[in-house]
């Protein structure tokens, strides 16, 4: 009988004992919960409202845009090499710049290296990639490296065959335990390297969008440009870094540094812009020196137009001193109505100073490109937004050439005939609605 009490006793005791460790470890796990939450909550405050670089000159600029002192200090600011030895073609549309950039593939005898944001599976994808693995499987070099949200769709197994022959397919930041305080720095960035010694860089990705007609939507209206001379190899710098990131591997050796063969062409310079700790990017200065330093016209194509106030402060100021300052933006078959909301809200101050804004008709405009003066030109993947001023890896191409800044022109105001003007009035009178939506977006404008 005592022995039966103290089994029950202990058992008794033993009970508790588990009660009282189960409610031990569910506050614990509350506390983790909290802390976690938030730690998300704090990352997601932090993204959205925390404090950007204001981007004031410190002087206005008065050097002559072509100076040799005007071209050292841009290249001082943007952190580039001057390559003085470069050429740049424009290809307006996929139809016409992805079988320039498939044919460049196939002929390539040592390296292909290939860095997307989107990179989405379909029919223009899956000719690129049987080409990239026929070169694989004749000994070239074959690295691919996209991101890993932009890319989300794409799965791993659409690569099987480019893996087999030898290629190599890394992706950038995916979401890891380690690495979610830095899920919002993406890569931009949209490169194609031939052999060190061919690039074509741009703002569009590889998906069929960009392509054909899908569904009722006709082709997005995007350029890519083909680069040859010394500007290469600064561009093939930039795709080592990021493949780095994504691979653990540095590229080095002649199939992607070949030594120097061009005796003409262009100023030019390749810049790299990636985030700082403080959130300054080397694109974003870029921009604010350009724009400031304009004298007669400046003519911007952007398929995210979202300025912060320092940049559109900026823009006000070109108006101001006579430079006449052209934007055309996406219109009604932009791919991010709520970007688009955004942006409009963004539109009075620099209509109110003059500055004319365009609205493109007959698709999605998708390009990424700035003439200043006629004289510079600035291409690449960067929208004039805070994701590619303060988040994502991005990659430029800024031209002193006057012969490309002329295509660029034709090919702008080809694009503005078939767009709509926005006035000053349309925009005071935009529905209650309209007013409404823009509100949303600027609480995520960062964000966009």
């Amino acid at each position: 009988m005592q022995l039966k009490m103290h089994r029950v006793k202990n058992t008794k005791k033993t009970s508790k004992d588990e009660v009282a460790q189960a409610l031990d470890r569910s506050r614990a796990l509350r506390w983790f919960a909290i802390v976690s939450m938030v730690a998300i909550a704090s990352w997601v405050v932090i993204a959205l409202f925390g404090p950007v670089p204001k981007y004031e000159l410190a002087s206005r600029p008065t050097l002559p845009l072509a100076s040799t002192e005007f071209i050292n200090q841009l290249a001082a600011i943007a952190d580039a090499r001057i390559e003085e030895h470069t050429r740049v073609e424009a290809i307006a549309n996929g139809a016409n710049f992805y079988p320039a950039e498939i044919e460049a593939i196939r002929a390539a005898r040592q390296s292909v290296d290939l860095e997307a944001y989107i990179l989405e599976k379909g029919e223009i994808a899956g000719k690129i990639v049987e080409a990239l693995t026929e070169r694989a499987r004749a000994g070239v070099e074959v690295n691919v490296v996209a991101d890993a949200m932009g890319s989300v769709s794409t799965r791993k197994s659409f690569f099987d065959d480019l893996k087999k022959a030898g290629g190599h397919v890394d992706w950038y930041h995916p979401l890891r335990w380690y690495n979610w305080p830095r899920a919002n720095n993406r890569t931009h960035r949209e490169m194609l390297i031939i052999d060190g010694k061919t690039a074509f860089v741009g703002g569009a990705g590889i998906a069929d969008h960009w392509f054909k007609q899908v569904k009722k939507d006709a082709p997005w209206r995007d350029s890519m440009f083909r680069v040859t001379g010394d500007a290469v190899t600064s561009l093939q710098g930039i795709f080592t870094e990021n493949w780095l990131e994504a691979s653990d591997h540095i590229l080095l050796g002649e199939k992607y540094f070949p030594p120097a063969a061009n005796t003409d062409g262009a100023v030019a310079m390749a810049i790299g812009s990636s985030p700082s700790e403080g959130g300054s990017t080397r694109a974003r200065m870029l921009f604010q020196v350009l724009i400031a330093s304009a004298k007669n016209n400046l003519s911007i194509t952007t398929p995210y137009f979202l300025p912060d106030q320092s940049l559109r402060k900026e823009l006000v100021r070109a108006v101001q001193r006579g430079v006449k300052v052209q934007i055309l933006v996406p219109g009604k078959h932009s791919d991010h109505g709520m970007t688009r909301s955004s942006s409009r809200g963004l539109y009075g101050d620099l209509l109110k100073a003059g500055a004319e804004i365009y609205e493109y008709q007959p698709a999605m405009i998708h390009a990424k490109i700035m003439v200043v003066d006629g004289i510079w030109s600035v291409v690449g993947s960067t929208n004039l937004d805070q994701r590619s001023f303060g988040l994502n890896d991005e990659d430029n191409l800024v031209v002193l050439d006057k012969e490309l800044s002329a295509r660029l022109l034709t090919d702008f105001h080809n694009d503005l005939s078939q767009s709509r003007r926005v006035t000053l009035e349309e925009w005071t009178n935009r529905p209650v609605w309209e007013r409404g939506m823009e509100w949303l977006g600027w609480l995520i404008s960062r964000e966009q």
